[in-house]
């Protein structure tokens, strides 16, 4: 019996070719191939974490310059890298123009490197409010009869009251 399927084998390996070993050759590939993806995805959530790290410290260094203004720039910027360095990142750039704090931040090494820009300083003035007349008019605001920037419309048929602003 054992004489017959040995002869079994060497004809059917002269036929069909020898397989012997295939199935590992396949699986160290897929191996390989799950390996460089798995390595791609956590080179992608590194850049991420990264990323995000730049962020939340360029706000908090933009701030934190924003708030030193009064004491000058470089006292601003000073403070604005203090707090970059706490959050275990690097100001590249900082610039204080009156109020407002420019500060653009660094973290990571090598080619995970995210620079983030952030600005901070007080809410800029708040438009002019347009009159709302009645629809065509010189001073109407448009089809909605709106007051002006964060007015709600007026429901219809009730009168649209516009708040003037007092000049200097």
């Amino acid at each position: 019996m054992r004489s017959r399927t040995r002869a079994f084998a060497r004809a059917s390996a002269k036929v069909f070719g020898s397989d012997r070993g295939s199935a590992t050759v396949w699986t160290v590939g897929a191996i390989a191939v799950l390996c460089v993806v798995f390595g791609a995805v956590l080179a992608m959530g590194q850049a991420v974490v990264i990323r995000h790290r730049a962020g939340g410290a360029a706000d908090l260094a933009a701030l934190a310059a924003a708030d030193r203004w009064m004491e000058g720039g470089t006292a601003a910027c000073e403070q604005a890298d203090r707090v970059a360095r706490a959050q275990g990142t690097r100001v590249v750039r900082c610039a204080v123009q009156g109020e407002i704090s420019d500060v653009t931040v660094a973290a990571g090494r090598g080619p995970l490197t995210a620079e983030v820009r952030a600005r901070a300083g007080p809410a800029g003035p708040v438009g002019p409010v347009v009159p709302a007349g009645p629809p065509g008019s010189a001073g109407s605001a448009g089809p909605e009869g709106s007051a002006g920037p964060g007015v709600p419309p007026a429901p219809t048929g009730a009168p649209v009251r516009a708040v003037e602003e007092a000049g200097p």
